[in-house]
């Protein structure tokens, strides 16, 4: 049976939080009274479908079920999670947080996606205020995992454990806010950037476009992998930050910036960058933006992922959790690959490049390696197996967000021969392309052949037993 997240408020945010629940296999009752409600969500919902599974290599759980409510009892009554999404203002959530406490199970953690006010304000007046705790995400909640989970004096810490663990298992990354604070962390950084920006364009000094430039050619880059603190520790060179402070400190006293003084939003200011912003990205939709964004996150981040950094290193924790056990009788083909096709495996013809069938067919002699003990722990032994020669038939286009899954059939085990037969096929059965894959096992150390231990000989022996039992899967 699913565990049952509630979304109060089915917006930008609320859609994204949704997403999240419902593709990592949780079932998600919604409530909002915004007749546009199941358009909007709908729209959010086929954006996550497309993105988030791009980002892993292995297969996400299977969708829950998501059911639209018309009371906030129906949506919360069954529980575990309940993510408050309503527009910012402190009337309302003290008006729906009181409604969800009344039908809200006792242990169900109550999340508010408030990108400002402190939890022990969204408390007062609560039956239940250690029930509620800020879990601020930012969008798109979907693909970018930080949570800046900011709990009050009434919170306790066993609650504060099961919050982390429930976002943890979604792939998010929550950030324990341990000091109540106006606006959290994170948007008080961008509050600072933002203001300096309005500045800058009311003074004819840059563009939305320029600014906007500034930051994703420049210090954008740096941040989304080393942050802050670690590009400043870099650029002050071997002697560290202590030498970067004693260079680049005294400038903090001229008077560079106006970041204590908000230029006054007049009509002529907003229509200026109003008039710059269309200029720059009036020729596309709000859709098709969005379509951009996702697709530079995933490529980024699983850019990420190759090094195991960042946001990358949190997406490899997730998938090992995500990841099927490869454990196999070998009465049937193994199923070695059950992915998504990502954005940066497709070339300029808009179709998958030659070079990354040869990716899905190592992965899945990979999980065969595994499957017959030749795993982590064997290749840290000194022990391997590699390829020498595979034969790859292009049989049909593969696309962008395609579903895609491999079955591996072992022609021959033998001494240090491993022969491997691959078929990949789409969502609906189809073939799109074989592998037939000839290995040698080696030694890690000499880089030359060598027996296998005795335990992967037999069960690759076995494997190989049980196959020839099947159907040829090269007729």
């Amino acid at each position: 049976m699913n565990r049952v997240a509630a979304i109060i408020g089915g917006g930008v945010i609320g859609g994204g939080w949704l997403a999240r629940f419902l593709l990592n296999g949780w079932d998600v009752n919604v409530f909002d009274p915004d007749l546009e409600a199941e358009r909007k969500i709908g729209e959010v919902l086929a954006n996550a479908r497309r993105a988030l599974p791009m980002l892993y290599d292995v297969a996400l759980p299977a969708e829950g079920k998501l059911t639209f409510c018309d009371r906030i009892e129906a949506a919360v009554s069954d529980a575990e999670w309940i993510q408050e999404s309503v527009p910012e203002r402190l009337d309302i959530k003290h008006m729906v947080f009181s409604e969800v406490e009344k039908y809200a199970p006792e242990n169900a953690i109550i999340g508010s996606s408030t990108s400002g006010f402190k939890p022990s304000e969204l408390q007062e007046g609560l039956s239940r205020p250690e029930a509620v705790i800020v879990t601020h995400p930012f969008n798109p909640v979907y693909l970018l995992p930080l949570i800046e989970l900011v709990p009050s004096a009434v919170n306790d810490q066993a609650m504060i454990e099961r919050a982390q663990g429930i976002l943890t298992s979604l792939g998010l990354y929550p950030l324990h806010v341990r000091k109540e604070i106006d606006a959290h962390i994170a948007d008080r950084f961008l509050e600072a950037v933002w203001r300096e920006a309005l500045w800058l364009i009311k003074d004819g000094i840059a563009t939305t476009e320029e600014i906007d430039n500034a930051i994703r050619y420049g210090f954008g880059l740096r941040w989304g992998q080393m942050g802050l603190f670690e590009t400043y520790r870099v650029a002050g060179g071997e002697a560290g930050m202590e030498h970067f402070i004693a260079q680049f400190g005294p400038c903090l006293k001229w008077p560079w910036t106006k970041l204590m003084d908000v230029p006054e939003l007049t009509d002529e200011l907003t229509k200026k960058i109003a008039g710059q912003s269309d200029a720059q990205s009036g020729h596309m939709t709000i859709r098709e933006l969005e379509q951009l964004r996702d697709n530079n996150l995933v490529a980024m981040m699983r850019a990420l992922k190759g090094q195991n950094a960042a946001a990358g290193a949190l997406l490899n924790t997730h998938q090992a959790n995500l990841a099927a056990d490869h454990t196999h009788d070998f009465k049937e083909p193994l199923q070695t690959v059950n992915r998504v096709i990502p954005v940066d495996w497709v070339d300029y013809n808009g179709h998958m490049n030659e070079s990354r069938y040869g990716q899905v067919f190592s992965d899945a002699a990979d999980a065969v390696m595994v499957a017959i003990g030749a795993d982590e722990a064997y290749i840290a032994s000194g022990l391997s197996y590699f390829t020498v020669d595979i034969d790859i038939k292009f049989l049909l286009e593969t696309h962008v967000g395609q579903a895609i899954t491999v079955m591996s059939h072992v022609l021959m085990g033998e001494g240090k021969k491993l022969k491997l037969y691959h078929k990949m096929f789409s969502k609906d059965g189809t073939l799109l392309a074989t592998g037939e894959q000839f290995l040698l096992h080696v030694s890690l150390e000499t880089r030359r052949t060598c027996e296998p231990s005795a335990v992967v000989l037999a069960n690759v022996e076995a494997a190989a037993a049980a196959h020839a039992k099947l159907l040829d899967p090269r007729t």
